[in-house]
């Protein structure tokens, strides 16, 4: 049978391409129908409504912007859920809290089917190229049987458990991404007002133990001011928020996230939630503006001699 994919945005469209491209016979299925011609044209099959798709797939791959969205897709509430998901196994590649993938599986799994929870690691680019990192929870045979699946999507997979270990794990890695770039952000932002030379900063980054493939992705965005999105500003509001969640339910301090909660919540409140997440750069920039004095300069003078490389 076919292998189903539903939820063709920013993530979606690039990974169902790379299943099609490597052959896997695909059926699927956006709310936007014109996402889907792409697919079309990769030798997808394209379904009329969610029901199809599953009527149709043996695995119904879901990766959908929140829980309200999946609920509709599933018919979850409803006498459709059933019919959807028995005998068929659910892969849930979105984001979403853990406890609302924990009764997911519970109730798919009561009506006859079976759940793994798949999120992966990455943004567009890595999408793009097949590079994403997944984590896998569920009961072990479903978790087997659906890893080889990814192997088009994925650079490498890792089993986490039973779910929500994969979720958890996910935000244990975000929480690490969303602050990373928030001070890879105010570094430059810090150059910039100190007015060096942001292409050298750039360098000095590239060439130190600092550097990563997050660094070299993002530094030239901050540096060009380049904020056509990867990952969006109100996605990784929506990631913060989950991470902040589960931290405050476990009882955890996590003060780093919660200052760039506040700043991604300001990058989206300023109308720029649809750019990068290194648009977090506007929200730094405007805290600087409101604590100026009036009359204050902008930039201050360069210092008298800048680094420069031999």
């Amino acid at each position: 049978m076919h292998v189903g994919f539903i939820g063709l945005g920013v993530m979606g469209q690039p990974m169902a391409a790379n299943l099609a491209r490597a052959g896997t016979p695909l059926v699927v299925g956006n709310r936007t129908p014109g996402r889907c011609e792409p697919l079309r044209a990769l030798g997808a099959e394209v379904a009329g409504s969610p029901g199809e798709v599953f009527e149709r797939a043996a695995t119904v791959i879901l990766m959908l912007a929140d829980e309200t969205a999946i609920d509709d897709v599933l018919g979850r509430g409803s006498p459709a859920f059933a019919s959807r998901v028995a005998g068929r196994t659910v892969v849930h590649m979105g984001t979403t809290a853990a406890e609302y993938s924990a009764g997911l599986q519970t109730d798919v799994a009561a009506a006859g089917g079976r759940y793994v929870e798949a999120p992966v690691s990455g943004s567009r680019v890595p999408a793009e190229r097949g590079e994403l990192v997944g984590m896998l929870a569920g009961d072990e045979d479903a978790v087997a049987a659906v890893r080889p699946l990814l192997a088009p999507l994925c650079r490498e997979t890792f089993a986490c458990g039973q779910v929500p270990g994969a979720l958890l794990m996910k935000f244990s890695v975000n929480l690490f991404l969303i602050t990373q770039v928030t001070g890879l952000a105010e570094a430059f932002h810090f150059a910039e007002r100190h007015g060096l030379d942001g292409r050298l900063l750039r360098d000095v980054l590239d060439a130190g133990p600092m550097a990563s493939a997050v660094s070299r992705i993002k530094g030239p965005k901050l540096l060009e001011r380049d904020f056509r999105v990867q990952a969006a500003a109100a996605d990784v509001l929506k990631n913060n928020r989950l991470i902040a969640e589960a931290a405050r339910e476990a009882g955890l301090a996590s003060p780093l996230l919660d200052v760039c909660h506040a700043l991604f919540g300001e990058t989206v409140a300023q109308g720029h939630g649809g750019e990068d997440m290194a648009a977090v750069l506007r929200a730094l920039e405007a805290r600087t503006e409101a604590a100026r004095p009036p009359g204050a300069h902008t930039t201050p003078s360069p210092p008298s001699a800048h680094a420069s490389r031999a």
